[in-house]
């Protein structure tokens, strides 16, 4: 059994979600804010409580495919990661807050913008995406990026 945790990397916050490959289901955690957001002496705690072993960032991608700006924040974030020894793994991310968004409608719960609610339900989107792709390290290996649906 492998840990996971996804990042879903944003200008004001960090959405945070984890599973475990065993149960293939993964959970919301609170989002990275502000100063702690961009820091990341704090996601490198945060995958150290939550016993991680893969890092799964969402890469934001342009509906054509290309990348842009958040795109490169992303991967910078996933790589200075690296540089400290954690497996990152990049899966596309387009529309995963919509997405979230939508869900959270169909509960009839309405998450505030300051929250980080919505961000933390996109990285768990993000990282079921990952799951059930059957991408976690035993089940299939782990590429380095996986395009989500």
């Amino acid at each position: 059994m492998s840990r996971l945790i996804a990042f879903d990397h944003g200008t004001r916050r960090i959405g945070v979600a984890v599973a475990d490959s065993e149960a293939g289901i993964a959970f919301a955690r609170p989002a990275l804010r502000e100063r702690a957001a961009r820091d990341r002496a704090a996601a490198l705690a945060l995958i150290q409580a939550e016993g991680a072993e893969t890092v799964v960032v969402g890469l934001p991608r342009n509906m054509d495919g290309s990348e842009g700006p958040q795109a490169a924040r992303a991967r910078a974030f996933g790589a200075a990661l690296e540089e400290v020894g954690m497996i990152v793994r990049y899966v596309d991310e387009r529309l995963s807050s919509w997405r979230a968004r939508e869900h959270m409608k169909e509960a009839r719960r309405q998450p505030s913008r300051a929250s980080g609610e919505l961000d933390s339900a996109a990285a768990r989107l993000i990282l079921q995406d990952y799951l059930d792709a059957g991408r976690a390290p035993e089940r299939g290996g782990a590429p380095q990026e996986q395009e989500s649906r």
